[in-house]
């Protein structure tokens, strides 16, 4: 129900709109987000699968992958059942507490994907800029404490957000223009000053994605340096060949995440289906591509995928996947 106070709109719920405009054919979206999901999730189950059977997968650059598998798998799962049962079923209201909750989950967990975005791009430079102290630069326990480190510092400094809403007054509407609860959604129907608030939701994006994007350019500019003074061109193509998988990684996370952010604070004059729609994607497809970007060019995960696939008969619960994935990434790497 719409309410004309704070108190009702605060106490009750919120009612998600999907896809303005688009309201008739949710049922036809519906089939490409339920394929995408359930690719992703087959996918980042495969994977932690892969890598933890795999002992000569047990390399940083994997247990990072690893964690940004575990970090998919929460996002999607606390995303997209609430999603295809608003399209398929109509089922709009969310309680405000769980409103606040999954536009906790989506802020932290996509910081926390950027994160270990960078972690990987740290792990290629120290790879090629400096092979012979690889190893002792990162060791298990330098593993195990970045991992801590980015989940902390997306876990921290996006915590005050759902408290930054908590409080307001949502005097304008409670119909959520989205598919999903996030933060610019959710101030837009607030009725009071958000400057501050609005003001500390950039500070934290520049200093998470923004800063991480910042030093995966600065990482790669001095990988190029280095591949570039090698003296053949073989060996210029070869170590360049290590770095494609995660910069098509880069690619897909990055692009659309500044699309969407772009649009959000910039784009007014975009018609708000188009917005919806690239903010799905940001959502949808990182987590689906991952797996298969490193499965197409590792040959060594490529062919326990079809083995994986060609020989599983039912797949694990994601709660359960996340359990193995946390499990693997301290079992083997804690100091």
């Amino acid at each position: 129900m719409l309410g004309s106070n704070r108190t009702n709109l605060q106490l009750t719920t919120f009612l998600l709109l999907g896809i303005p405009g688009l309201e008739a054919a949710h049922i036809w979206i519906s089939i490409p987000f339920c394929l995408v999901y359930l690719l992703s999730l087959m996918g980042n189950v495969a994977l932690l699968l892969i890598v933890k059977t795999d002992c000569k997968l047990h390399e940083p650059m994997y247990l990072f992958l690893c964690m940004l598998s575990v970090a998919d798998l929460i996002l999607t799962s606390s995303t997209l059942p609430k999603i295809l049962s608003l399209f398929w079923f109509n089922d709009r209201e969310i309680y405000f507490e769980a409103c606040l909750t999954q536009m906790y989950f989506i802020h932290s967990l996509s910081t926390m994907e950027s994160g270990f975005i960078l972690a990987m791009a740290f792990d290629r430079y120290v790879a090629i800029c400096h092979p012979l102290r690889h190893s002792t630069i990162l060791t298990p326990a330098v593993i195990v404490g970045l991992g801590l480190l980015i989940v902390c510092r997306g876990a921290v400094l996006l915590s005050p957000h759902p408290f930054l809403l908590r409080w307001l007054s949502y005097c304008k509407t409670n119909v959520i223009s989205h598919t999903y609860c996030e933060f610019m959604a959710l101030i837009k129907l607030v009725c009071s000053e958000t400057k501050i608030r609005r003001g500390y939701s950039l500070i934290v994006a520049f200093l998470t994605g923004g800063l991480d994007f910042i030093l995966i350019i600065c990482s790669y500019i001095l990988i190029l340096l280095t591949v570039f003074n090698l003296p053949s061109k073989a060996a210029r193509v070869k170590t360049l060949n290590t770095c494609i998988s995660h910069v098509w990684v880069i690619l897909v996370f990055y692009t659309p995440a500044f699309f969407s952010f772009l649009t959000h604070r910039f784009g007014h004059h975009i018609a708000p289906h188009i917005h919806i729609f690239i903010a799905n994607i940001y959502l949808l497809i990182p987590p689906m591509m991952n797996p298969i970007i490193y499965g197409v060019k590792t040959k060594r995960i490529r062919e326990r995928f079809f083995k994986f696939f060609k020989f599983s008969k039912h797949t694990l619960p994601p709660i359960v996947l996340t359990n193995i994935g946390f499990d693997f990434i301290f079992s083997h790497y804690a100091p």
